[in-house]
């Protein structure tokens, strides 16, 4: 097993650099205008042309028009999507592209019946419920996802090299996401930051190999 890491909010090409470098296979770009990270299609599409093969660029949208998924898919057609808005199962899939559906977590969340409804995502992004949408920084409640989740699963909201461990041996996730947890500001990504929480990543996969299987 290898947990996959994803690491979003990318502004500058000396962080796309570093992260790449340190190990991450996606890197998230934040068109949601109204986040402190955002990029324009163009930039995003600049800044993912440094990614090498293998390393995937995905594009986050909340709650955008369907002329702007094509301005972003246009600009960066290798592009998986991400929904973190109020989009419906109809809308994701009208796309027509592989895309991540964010799920915000908070009790009384119905993770089972959400996922069920999106069949079409490869993955559920699970993110803190918070007021602000496109991701607030703040760990939720792991105990609130069930056993069985109908999607993989990808764990976001306050990660960083701390906690990620611990997130990893309790959730099993497919992947993490992360953000704000290796920023030494909004959009300014710190390189030593992000290469620790890779490297802890990869420490809660190498425990979970070593675990014996009864």
């Amino acid at each position: 097993m290898r947990t996959r890491i994803k690491i979003c909010g990318f502004t500058r090409e000396q962080d796309v650099d570093a992260a790449c470098e340190a190990g991450a296979d996606a890197l998230g770009f934040n068109l949601y205008p109204k986040s402190p990270r955002a990029v324009t299609p163009a930039r995003a599409a600049a800044l993912a042309k440094r990614l090498p093969p293998f390393v995937v660029p995905v594009l986050l949208f909340v709650n955008a028009s369907a002329e702007e998924i094509a301005a972003g898919i246009a600009a960066v057609p290798d592009a998986l999507l991400q929904f973190h808005g109020d989009e419906t199962p109809a809308q994701c899939d009208a796309v027509g592209r592989p895309y991540l559906r964010a799920a915000r977590m908070a009790p009384g969340f119905d993770l089972l019946d959400f996922g069920t409804r999106f069949q079409g995502a490869m993955a559920l992004l699970l993110d803190a419920h918070v007021e602000a949408f496109g991701g607030g920084g703040k760990v939720f409640d792991w105990s609130l996802i069930p056993p069985s989740v109908p999607r993989p699963v990808v764990l976001s909201g306050g990660l960083n090299a701390a906690n990620v461990i611990d997130g990893v041996l309790r959730v099993r996730p497919w992947a993490v996401d992360v953000s704000s947890g290796v920023e030494s500001a909004k959009g300014i990504k710190d390189a030593e930051a992000m290469r620790r929480f890779c490297q802890a990543v990869r420490e809660a996969d190498a425990r979970i190999a070593d675990t014996p299987r009864g």
